[in-house]
């Protein structure tokens, strides 16, 4: 027998219910281990002691709770810690309101604060996103907030400072580009390579002033080649400001805490010391896992019998020179798609490979008799790109089927069916597609997985 190690976590509680070839799992939040956090790194407490908007501006106080019932755990641990200016690393599920829980410190300090008189001064919020998507996301929702806020202001009589929000990635025209070095916005949104190209470049001067960096998704960098790179690029901006900028790391997905609190650190080596201690980061764990719907769809009877041979009676016509017909799942998964689509009000497909990604829009159009799908990966031009998302996010559009391009983050709130043609390849990939379903604060997100082969 088997002996259980006292450590090891139990295994989800989960209803697995059989129903024709699916499979329908609803995995609920189970607790977690607690893990040894490293000396030189802080958690935040397990609830806020004080109201946690008590530091804001009226203004700032005004507009949210206007605008939303309450904090959510994720703003109401993670606003204490990043006003104490300490380093700060979120971990909130898909939909938790973490990336407003970093942005509106900064939003109340601009907007409160009078406008720097040098324009090279100006650049005070810094927020890099690995995904060109995100990038334009995160610069529409900001409108919001800003708006909100200025409104609240000029009616307490107080009138905000108007801000400028920029985008600089690898889209950006070279017009804007020769702009930003002479008049930069107070906020910049960007890639972590064009926040190299902008370090090795005269661009760099409008960088000094920044006073908070704001890493998003910051699991998909951490502990690859890419990550390096990042690092690289903060501590070189950490170099070249007046002081040393506050750091606030979000995602939904990253685990072990400690060691993604240390890659946001990094170490004050400005003493030359290669052994200085690792900066303190102030961890704010509010993952509570969120209740996923899976199902897993085998469309054909018998996934052994791929592959084989067709019977002549049974083969479809064609030219002779394309060989002896097999029997292939793809005939069977197009229909069992196309109804998924049709019967929910806004889905994602997501596929292994840009080739495939444009096969499934054209086979499933084809099959729908419209233009009911269309393909999304980083090969579209900027501009196509951005009129899928809103097409997609205003309800003009059923259905994109996308590659990693939209796996991260993106704020899809009106998708409500996430489809994975083919297996995703990892779990950590797999939950991060399926999160973008039921982005909304408390709505589970529900995944469909068609597997290519058996396993």
């Amino acid at each position: 027998m088997m002996r259980r190690n006292r450590h090891t976590r139990e295994p989800p509680d989960r209803t697995s219910v059989l129903s024709g070839r699916s499979w329908p799992i609803l995995f609920r939040p189970v607790p977690r281990l607690v893990r040894p956090v490293p000396r030189r790194t802080r958690t935040a407490p397990a609830t806020a002691a004080v109201d946690p908007l008590a530091a804001f501006r009226p203004a700032t106080r005004a507009w949210f709770q206007a605008s939303f019932e309450r904090p959510t755990e994720a703003q109401a641990l993670g606003w204490p810690a990043i006003a104490a200016g300490q380093h700060s690393l979120i971990c909130a599920p898909t939909g938790s309101g973490k990336t407003l829980a970093a942005f509106l410190w900064c939003l109340d300090r601009l907007m409160g604060d009078p406008v720097p008189g040098e324009p090279l001064e100006r650049l005070r919020v810094l927020y890099v996103s690995p995904l060109k998507a995100l990038v334009h996301d995160v610069d529409r929702n900001l409108r919001s907030p800003m708006a909100g806020i200025a409104l609240a202001a000029t009616g307490l009589g107080t009138p905000a400072a108007p801000i400028r929000v920029g985008i600089r990635t690898g889209d950006t025209p070279a017009d804007e580009r020769r702009a930003f070095g002479r008049t930069p916005p107070d906020i910049l949104v960007t890639t972590p390579e064009s926040l190299y190209l902008m370090l090795t470049s005269a661009a760099r001067e409008a960088l000094r002033s920044v006073e908070w960096v704001i890493v998003d998704e910051i699991h998909a960098m951490a502990g690859t080649k890419r990550g390096a790179h990042l690092a690289l690029s903060l501590e070189r901006l950490t170099a070249i400001t007046r002081r040393p900028p506050q750091r606030i790391g979000l995602s939904a997905t990253q685990r072990p805490l400690s060691a993604v609190a240390a890659f946001l650190g990094g170490r004050d080596t400005t003493t030359g010391d290669a052994t200085a201690p690792a900066r303190p980061v102030t961890i704010v764990d509010a993952g509570v896992r969120k209740p996923l719907v899976l199902k897993v769809v085998v469309p054909v009877d018998d996934m052994g019998r791929l592959g084989e041979p067709i019977p002549l009676a049974e083969a479809p016509g064609g030219p002779a020179a394309a060989g002896e017909p097999r029997s292939s799942i793809w005939p069977s998964v197009y229909p069992r798609v196309l109804e998924l689509i049709r019967t929910h009000r806004s889905t994602i497909v997501f596929a292994n490979s840009r080739r495939l990604a444009e096969r499934l829009a054209l086979k499933l159009n084809e099959l729908a008799g419209e233009d009911l799908v269309r393909a999304h990966h980083g090969s579209l031009a900027r501009e196509q790109r951005l009129i899928i998302e809103e097409m997609l996010k205003e309800g003009r559009l059923p259905a994109l089927v996308a590659t990693s391009s939209l796996e991260l983050g993106i704020d899809m709130g009106a998708v409500d069916l996430v489809i994975q043609v083919e297996s995703p390849l990892s779990v950590a990939r797999g939950l991060q597609r399926v999160g973008r379903a039921g982005h909304r604060v408390g709505e589970p997100s529900e995944g469909v997985i068609f597997p290519k082969y058996r396993g």
